[in-house]
């Protein structure tokens, strides 16, 4: 198949994109590097930089492909706060320009990389897909929240092929944001230049940690898929924050202190999901332990120079 990749020059993209290289795929990776790294992309890649809000561009990357992989999207929770008219134009624009251009393109499949944040804070855990979708605490989920209502909308007006992706907490090698705001990469950079891990609530916040190359390999497996489907996309295990900062001091050998940064208003207490449905539906199931997925972590920036 011929896939095109936006925001393939991601952290998650770039692992999207080798794993569907790997396949024998054909990869258009569409990027405009605003937030990606043209490093990241794999050279058997066909690279196009452009905005994912020129459909003009997008209308001629989409020649010849059978599915898109919709990855770009603005993704830092304090940035949406103080710019949410942004992550508005990026996000959901930029994902109806899109469809817009899919449409005119005649491409009738896209996998799209949603989250977790849709469900707001639970009710009941485990989630699951059948799990109700709740008003955002922030602009940045409720951008995700937009930007699934319009391909749903678009699976009903014409049919198209809708696969939702909502992941969980991802981590791993290669996740360079600037500025970065997920806690494993922040833990691992201060616990290496031994300076105090910044934690809110003591580190009691329960999370649901994927490894990026299980968390790639979820997109390769719906490809076949046609119609409209939702899939949550972790390893059906919550692991306290504190525990995570714990494995790392293990696993470089010694402690760093710990910056007590209280309480963090919006802040879900816990949030983990079942992995029910996609090991049953498409034999996909997380293979990276959370020790190895750390170490392996570690080790990149270790040597990131």
């Amino acid at each position: 198949m011929k896939i095109l990749v936006t925001g393939g020059a991601g952290f998650i993209g770039s692992y999207v994109t080798r794993q569907l290289l790997d396949k024998d795929h054909e990869v258009v990776v569409y990027d405009d590097l605003s937030r990606g790294f043209k490093k990241l992309v794999d050279q058997r890649a066909t690279f196009i930089q452009g905005p994912v809000l020129d459909k003009n561009e997008l209308t001629k990357a989409l020649k010849g492909v059978d599915a898109v992989v919709h990855m770009a999207a603005f993704i830092i929770v304090p940035e949406s706060v103080e710019k949410p008219h942004l992550y508005w134009e990026n996000n959901v624009v930029g994902t109806e320009t899109l469809l817009e251009a899919m449409r005119e393109a005649t491409v009738n499949k896209i996998i799209f990389s949603s989250s977790a944040t849709v469900y707001g804070d639970p009710d009941k855990l485990p989630l699951t897909e059948s799990s109700p979708v709740k008003k955002a605490t922030n602009p940045y989920g409720q951008t995700k929240i937009e930007m699934e209502k319009l391909i749903e909308a678009e699976h009903k007006k014409r049919g198209l092929s809708a696969i939702i992706l909502r992941y969980f907490n991802p981590y791993g090698p290669n996740e360079l944001h600037q500025p970065e705001t997920h806690a494993i990469p922040n833990f691992i950079k201060a616990t290496l230049a031994k300076k105090p891990i910044p934690l809110y609530w003591k580190g009691g916040q329960i999370r649901d940690f994927i490894y990026v190359e299980d968390l790639a390999a979820a997109h390769i497996a719906p490809l076949s898929l046609e119609g409209s489907h939702i899939f949550n996309v972790g390893t059906g295990e919550g692991t306290k924050v504190i525990d995570i900062v714990n494995k790392i001091f293990e696993n470089v050998g010694y402690k760093v202190p710990i910056q007590d940064l209280g309480d963090r208003p919006g802040d879900v207490p816990a949030n983990y999901t079942s992995a029910e449905k996609i090991q049953k539906e498409l034999g996909w199931k997380a293979k990276v332990s959370l020790e190895e997925g750390l170490k392996r972590t570690v080790e990149f920036f270790k040597n990131l120079k």
